[in-house]
């Protein structure tokens, strides 16, 4: 090692200059090596609580690998084989743990400690001897200025004397403490070297062991472990980029189609419509009164679940019941400003509820589902046949027709029809064969009457003048007001008359129900919105259809044999 500079003691007592300038400089550099000292602690400080945390840190991490298995995943399906994973991990990091405790611990004695202590007694001693060095060549300063002031002519022996002591006195402090604050900054160049190196040799030697032990702890019996467990990440991780390129795969093939898809309506023209449906969703404009004359509309998510029509806000788990719609009646209706809407009302006409789909395709479709499942065909083992059959029977029986003559020989037809169709349903299953009983109520093919007044009737009326010809061969030409007096029950009624069509009985609810459903669903599939508007007399000897403009009388029965839909 090279030669130490050092302060030579000898010259301590004469105090030259040349002595002084170099303690100049062996009090810079210790000056310079106080600074660097306190910086190095700080450091080292941070080291020593950076392994601190390390321990807390780890400490957590452990629990919060084993916190893992009861997180309540709404996912967690296949969890187990990382569950396991991770809490093999966590007893490995809590046997870390212990070795980065021990770890903090030989920080603390052999990295921080002798820092600590080189600081506190070397430095401090250099500093303390330096302030008494200070102190005692300013006595021996003051002592001498004394001494050389004594004087020449009057000498006075005994005051020389004491004075002379003084600055012996002085002189000797002087030198003591300058022997002593030499000897402590010769020290310390050797000091400095070794407090340099003696902590971070303790840290190279913490580490080392920590490093040491963790590999005799764990090399051996985690290589296995490890390899498995990287093989869980890689074939995860290959399992990840297959899904993504056929993510990616699939995203291109919904990308490419034609932007009209993105059009709300775009297939108005001619939409591609099923109409054998027997349960629907999608979202629907839905209104809602907000005040006597005033409504708002929601967009929601409807869906079907059986028999009911089913409501769900967007963001919520489940949806909620809105609409029971077996034997409910569904219908197209004009609304404000609105296209495409449609009426749900319930069986026993006190509620109703006001939909409107985004497009034709959609709106008739919701239509044709309501029906279809308001007949509870989605009872049947064989849903779909049933829907088809009831749907190709709707469509054969919803031409309007010109004339009665032909109404009822298209009656007769349907009659004969009946054998075939019934023949045709032995082949369905048992349940599905209990659904057409309503066949028993209403022929299949009946043709339907939209209009209580026909074309051809209507047209020969306008050639007679303002008189009408009842279509149902009544003669009463005006309300006879005087063959009505003293009856027991007269009553009049505004009506709107929707539709007619023959049927087999008239003594259940069941033929009403059924009619209901065959006419409104003719007045969507057709989208027919204009509807006749008569004055309905109820009396208790007869029924009374009178025009409201002309007051004719357009029909007058006792007992009905059609069934007759008004609003």
């Amino acid at each position: 090692m090279p030669a130490v500079d050092k302060l030579l003691l000898e010259e301590a007592l004469l105090d030259s200059p040349q002595t002084r300038s170099l303690l100049s400089v062996f009090e810079e550099d210790a000056g310079t090596l106080t600074e660097y000292t306190n910086q190095l602690l700080q450091t080292m400080q941070r080291v020593y609580g950076a392994q601190n945390e390390m321990c807390l840190a780890t400490q957590q991490l452990s629990s919060q690998l084993l916190a893992y298995e009861k997180q309540n995943f709404a996912l967690g399906k296949g969890d187990e084989e990382v569950i396991s994973t991770l809490q093999y991990f966590a007893n490995v990091v809590n046997e870390l743990n212990v070795l980065h405790t021990e770890l903090a611990k030989q920080l603390a004695d052999s990295m921080v400690l002798p820092l600590i202590q080189f600081r506190e007694k070397d430095l401090t001693e250099v500093s303390t001897l330096k302030d008494l060095f200070l102190l005692a060549s300013n006595e021996h300063d003051l002592s001498m200025a004394k001494y050389s002031r004594l004087p020449k002519k009057r000498e006075n022996e005994k005051l020389k004397a004491e004075i002379a002591k003084e600055v012996a006195g002085a002189r000797r402090k002087q030198h003591l403490s300058s022997l002593q604050y030499y000897c402590a900054l010769n020290a310390l160049q050797y000091r400095k070297r070794t407090a340099m190196l003696d902590p971070i040799l303790g840290y190279t030697q913490g580490q080392i062991a920590f490093l040491k032990k963790g590999y005799d702890m764990f090399s051996k019996k985690m290589d296995g472990f490890l390899a498995s467990v990287s093989g869980m990440i890689q074939r995860i991780q290959g399992e990840l980029e297959a899904e993504a390129e056929a993510m990616r795969i699939t995203q291109q093939e919904l990308l490419s189609g034609s932007d009209a898809i993105y059009t709300p309506d775009y297939d108005a023209s001619s939409p591609v419509i099923n109409r054998n449906l027997i349960q629907k969703a999608g979202y629907l404009n839905m209104r809602s009164k907000t005040g006597l004359v005033t409504t708002t509309w929601e967009r929601l998510y409807f869906f079907t679940q059986g028999g009911n029509l089913m409501c769900q806000h967007r963001g919520e788990v489940a949806g909620g019941l809105i609409q029971d719609l077996d034997n409910c009646s569904v219908m197209a209706v004009d609304c404000e400003d609105r296209r495409y809407c449609f009426q749900i009302t319930s069986p026993n006409g006190k509620s109703s509820l006001i939909l409107q789909a985004e497009g034709k395709r959609e709106y008739e479709e919701w239509i044709c589902a309501i029906n279809n499942i308001s007949r509870q065909i989605y009872l049947s083992d064989n849903p779909e046949a049933v829907a088809i059959r009831l749907n190709q029977t709707a469509q054969q029986a919803v031409t309007p027709i010109t004339s009665f003559d032909k109404k009822l020989e298209n009656t007769t037809q349907s009659s004969e029809n009946m054998a075939q169709t019934v023949s045709h349903n032995e082949s369905l299953p048992e349940h599905a064969n209990r659904e057409p009983e309503m066949e028993q109520l209403i022929a299949p093919g009946t043709p339907i009457q939209f209009d209580i007044v026909l074309p051809a009737s209507e047209f020969q009326d306008q050639n007679r003048g303002n008189r009408r010809t009842n279509p149902f061969g009544e003669s009463d030409d005006k309300l006879d007001m005087s063959a009505d007096e003293g009856l027991l029950l007269q009553q009049m009624f505004v009506v709107r008359f929707l539709g007619s069509m023959a049927v087999k009985t008239d003594h259940t609810n069941q033929v009403i129900f059924e009619a209901m459903r065959q006419v409104l669903a003719a007045r969507a599939i057709h989208n027919i919105f204009r509807m006749t508007e008569s004055h309905l007399m109820v009396t208790s000897k007869s029924l009374r259809l009178i025009d409201p403009q002309t007051q004719v009388i357009r029909i007058s029965v006792s007992t009905l044999l059609h069934v007759l839909l008004f609003v």
